[in-house]
């Protein structure tokens, strides 16, 4: 297994970060394979698969580096620079553009575990990786950008809250298959059997992403990063928005959106309103419904007020599924391997500056199943 080396001061600085460059290269992933793991994802594929590929099609040069790049073990570094707080997808994507020309090469002979193809032995690869990443983000990510940031706060907010009640151990054990506490400052972050790292001191962040991707990195000894697929996901289907049945009846269909959404972990009035789409004053008037009924119960958290179902609002959920906008994650459907069959190549550890790496689905489910 691959594990880090976190102190308790690192770990007590350490926080989660939101990163439109991360979710918009999880989304290259996601075009790559073009399999969707849930009606939203499969409802986005339609809308957006057709163009990607007829852009790849019309540059064999980019769509043989996105191949390589998105190796079975590894993900070439210069792809994926390791997320900063507050930073805009243009500060992200203009680090991606600025990488060496020589680093990009050698990240993709890692990422390949062998040598480089002919066609790719040139200077322009951070250029053509910036320029699909901005495609990718103007096309698909931006248009939805701010209902992604809501289910990611949704997400943040849900662990926050988790941890407040059984701590960072709790978190990290939850983040997906594969990560796990394991005790004297040690944070398990893969299956891999790969050198232990020593993090302690550094910046440390955790990055969620929509689609079912994720991978870790870092740069020098100074920034880690763990890339975690959310526990909500997005779903713009109509089908993937029903809640049950008889809870409808009884509460009527948005009150029940409520109730079940809630069911995801404490979420703010704010987060509501993104995540059903209601109005501020609805959904407060069915919060106060709710806690009449003593369904949902109400706690602070540092500035923000936070929502969540009782025991009596579980046992009224029962089996209900949560409706479409914010819908617990769903087995995936597998995915095919976008790269032809080769083992990755472990470096030695403190030999790169910078480094992501892909976490193998059959070890660890982190990224792709199958």
């Amino acid at each position: 297994m691959g594990w880090w080396q976190v102190n308790a001061d690192t770990l007590a600085r350490s926080r989660f970060v939101l990163s439109p460059l991360a979710e918009t290269f999880a989304c290259v992933k996601l075009l790559q394979w073009g399999v969707g793991a849930h009606p939203g994802e499969r409802e986005w594929l339609r809308d957006h698969l057709p163009g990607y590929r007829a852009r790849l099609a019309a540059d064999p040069v980019t769509a043989l580096l996105v191949r390589a790049g998105l190796g079975r073990s590894w993900i070439a570094d210069f792809l994926t620079p390791t997320p900063r707080d507050g930073e805009t997808f243009g500060q992200g994507v203009a680090r991606v553009r600025a990488a060496r020309p020589a680093d990009a090469r050698a990240h993709l002979r890692v990422s390949l575990a062998g040598p480089l193809p002919a066609a790719l032995d040139r200077d322009d690869l951070p250029e053509r990786a910036a320029a699909l990443l901005e495609y990718v983000w103007e096309a698909t990510v931006r248009p939805t950008w701010e209902r992604r940031r809501h289910v990611l706060e949704a997400d943040v907010a849900a662990r926050t809250a988790r941890m407040s009640r059984g701590g960072w151990a709790v978190v990290l054990d939850s983040l997906r298959p594969g990560t796990r506490w394991l005790g004297d400052n040690r944070f398990q972050v893969n299956a891999h059997e790969y050198p232990p790292r020593e993090v302690s001191g550094a910046e440390l962040v955790f990055v969620p992403v929509t689609p079912e991707a994720g991978w870790v990195s870092w740069e020098g000894r100074e920034r880690y990063a763990v890339v975690y697929p959310c526990a909500g996901v997005l779903a713009g289907d109509e089908r993937a928005r029903a809640v049950p049945a008889g809870l409808g009846a009884l509460l009527g269909r948005p009150r029940a959106t409520v109730l079940v959404l809630l069911g995801q972990g404490p979420l703010s009035t704010t987060q509501l309103v993104a995540l059903t789409g209601q109005g501020l004053g609805s959904v407060g008037r069915h919060l106060k419904v709710l806690l009449d009924a003593g369904l949902v119960e109400r706690r602070r958290t540092g500035r923000s007020v936070l929502y969540a179902r009782t025991g009596a609002g579980e046992v009224l959920m029962g089996s209900g599924t949560p409706p479409g906008t914010y819908a617990p994650r769903p087995e995936p459907t597998p995915r095919p391997e976008p790269n032809p069959p080769g083992g990755g190549r472990i470096r030695p550890a403190g030999t790169r500056s910078t480094r992501q790496e892909r976490i193998p689905p059959a070890e660890t489910g982190f990224t792709r199943r199958g």
